[in-house]
C-alpha cells in the first residue's frame, strides 16, 4: 500500500510490524539522523514532521502523515459503522457550536454571563 507524504511524495505504508533498523546518535542540538535508505523507503524529505511518542523508557517516532492517515481511516470506519453521512454530520454543527459556547461562556442570562455589579465603594 502506498500513501502520500506531506509534500505529495509517495510514502510506503506497512502492516503493523516491529523491526530493528539501526542505531543512531543524538547530535549536539538534540537532532537524530535517520539513515538515507530508511528516509527514501518511507518517502521522507528534509523538514518532514514527526510525532514523538513516549512508551515507557522508549520513544516512538511516527511520521505525521502516517498518523494523520491512521486517524482518517479510524474516523472513516467509525462514521461508516454509525451510518453517518457528511450531510448529517454538518447538520449537527450549529448545536455543537452552541454547546461549546455555553461550556466556555455560560448560558445566556446566567450568573457567569451577567454584567458585574459596580463597586459599592463610592467616593473613595
Amino acid at each position: 500500500m502506498v500513501g502520500y507524504s506531506y509534500q505529495d511524495q509517495p510514502m510506503a505504508t506497512r502492516t503493523a510490524t516491529i523491526e530493528y533498523l539501526t542505531t543512531t546518535k543524538i547530535g549536539e542540538k538534540g537532532q537524530l539522523t535517520v539513515p538515507k535508505e530508511f528516509r527514501e523507503d518511507l518517502g521522507l524529505e528534509t523538514g518532514a514532521p514527526f510525532a514523538v511518542l513516549r512508551l515507557g523508557d522508549g520513544l516512538i517516532l511516527l511520521p505525521e502523515q502516517q498518523r494523520f492517515n491512521q486517524l482518517c481511516e479510524q474516523m472513516t470506519a467509525a462514521l461508516a459503522g454509525a451510518a453517518l453521512t457528511p450531510k448529517a454530520i454538518l447538520a449537527t454543527l450549529p448545536q455543537a457550536r452552541e454547546r461549546v459556547f455555553e461550556r466556555r461562556y455560560g448560558k445566556p442570562n446566567s450568573p457567569r454571563n451577567s454584567p458585574r455589579r459596580a463597586s459599592s465603594r463610592r467616593g473613595k
